[in-house]
């Protein structure tokens, strides 16, 4: 560790207004900690300019701002940053503390608003198919997949769901996704059989006896890794030869774009993905858009 690691104490205002925002917001962890991130890297760059959070002005954000762009720092990682300061300096308002919101004049730099890489329905079948079902956790990795593709599921929600949220019976995953808020999502038959498959036999070895209320344990019989999961999706990817890259939401994205093709309406996938605005679901509009035209050139008489 170096000396400026050491030396470095967070800043007492950053804790407090991480538990207003876990109280008030019902944010999830990972949510959290990359507040907790953007704000103490900021707060780094504060202190090494002799001064503290209270007293930032819009001039010294503009610096810091600066040093990211010209490090190399994405557009994607500076919105996000502004998005986590903007409500940091909204709370130090409401609570009295400052009475300039430093950041009312600072504008996110302009994305593009473009569709995550995504799998062809063949692709999807491929990837699907590779996992073997006689070995126990190839076999959960399986119904894993099937879910994942059937539901739309963050993968965060997938490994972290337990017995109680799966009816399998009414065919459906009952989640509470961000900002605790609760949806029930159908599972669809493929997904159905492939789960009772796994729950005959394979969760069992896997437990080795032991009491567990998460559906899809590890080999150690605990709940698994996002990143343990993200590993063997681009096992089974590797396996069937898929060339397209992959992200851990691969399968969330190909979910939303297959249901758009196949006619859905863009809130109800809305409100499969669990998205509070719909203006996050319309990163798949054009998707909706290229279906319509297709359909009116296919049978509009002068299309």
């Amino acid at each position: 560790m170096t000396s400026s690691q050491q030396e470095y104490q967070i800043d007492p205002l950053i804790e407090p207004f991480l538990d207003d925002l876990w109280s008030m917001k019902g944010l999830s962890d990972n949510t959290l900690q990359a507040y907790r991130s953007d704000l103490c890297h900021f707060d780094r760059f504060v202190q090494s300019q002799h001064a503290a959070l209270i007293e930032v002005d819009a001039v010294l954000v503009r610096e810091y701002l600066s040093q990211r762009f010209d490090t190399g720092f994405a557009k994607s990682s500076s919105a996000r940053l502004i998005s986590s300061l903007r409500r940091f300096y909204q709370y130090l308002v409401a609570k009295k503390r400052i009475a300039i919101d430093p950041m009312a004049m600072i504008k996110p730099p302009k994305l593009a608003r473009t569709l995550p890489d995504s799998l062809s329905e063949a692709d999807v079948d491929r990837l699907l198919s590779e996992p073997n079902v006689d070995e126990p956790i190839e076999c959960r990795d399986r119904a894993m997949l099937e879910l994942l593709y059937a539901s739309g599921l963050r993968v965060s929600e997938l490994v972290g769901l337990t017995m109680d949220q799966l009816s399998l019976r009414q065919g459906v995953v009952r989640i509470v996704g961000k900002g605790s808020k609760e949806r029930l999502v159908p599972l669809g038959e493929m997904a159905v059989t492939e789960i009772e498959q796994y729950l005959a036999s394979a969760r069992f070895e896997l437990l080795k006896g032991n009491s567990s209320d998460v559906v899809f344990p590890s080999k150690r019989g605990t709940m698994m890794t996002r990143q343990t999961f993200w590993h063997r999706i681009k096992l089974y990817a590797l396996r069937a030869g898929i060339a397209v890259h992959l992200s851990p939401h691969t399968l969330r994205h190909a979910f939303a774009t297959h249901l758009l093709n196949h006619g859905a309406d863009l809130r109800v996938v809305q409100l499969l993905l669990g998205h509070s605005d719909l203006s996050t679901t319309q990163i798949y509009t054009h998707v909706a858009k290229a279906r319509l035209a297709k359909l009116h050139q296919a049978h509009h008489p002068r299309g």
